[in-house]
């Protein structure tokens, strides 16, 4: 499962505190069950988000340790050429927005079948990937890690 930034954002956001508890209960189970994933796209969105737009911004250090502690708790996909060129298609053909279609790219062509995002459409499914919210009520990661 590829998590989005929003839910690692989540995790220092304490303006949200449901939100920042259940990304923080989702990501130790995904770790723990070895079922997650990210990409440097997302870890590079995190960083700025938590120095620049979250309520109470990290120092710099402080989201570098964190984006540490992801890299080394979960698989990382880099944005390749394949990918900018499948994102760059899923703008043309399905009317996303260039870095969710990257997101969507990254899953597609690494063969990841769900993407944890609370920005797309729940439930969403595009070409073999499927968009789910954690943060939604019906959310259950134990179905979720059963069809896998």
């Amino acid at each position: 499962m590829l998590v989005d930034a929003n839910i690692l954002v989540y995790t220092m956001d304490d303006s949200e505190p449901d939100k920042l508890e259940r990304s923080l209960s989702i990501l130790d189970e995904l770790r723990s069950r070895r079922i997650g994933a990210l990409s440097t796209q997302t870890l590079g969105e995190f960083y700025r988000a938590v120095t620049c737009r979250i309520k109470n911004p990290l120092p710099a250090e402080e989201a570098l340790t964190q984006v540490i502690a992801f890299s080394a708790a979960f698989p990382v996909y880099n944005v390749t050429l394949p990918i900018v060129l499948e994102a760059a298609r899923g703008v043309v053909e399905h009317q996303m927005s260039y870095w969710d279609a990257q997101v969507w790219a990254t899953a597609k062509l690494n063969q990841i079948p769900y993407v944890l995002t609370e920005n797309m459409q729940g439930h969403r499914t595009l070409e073999g990937v499927r968009f789910v919210n954690p943060l939604g009520r019906d959310f259950d990661l134990s179905q979720i890690a059963r069809r896998r």
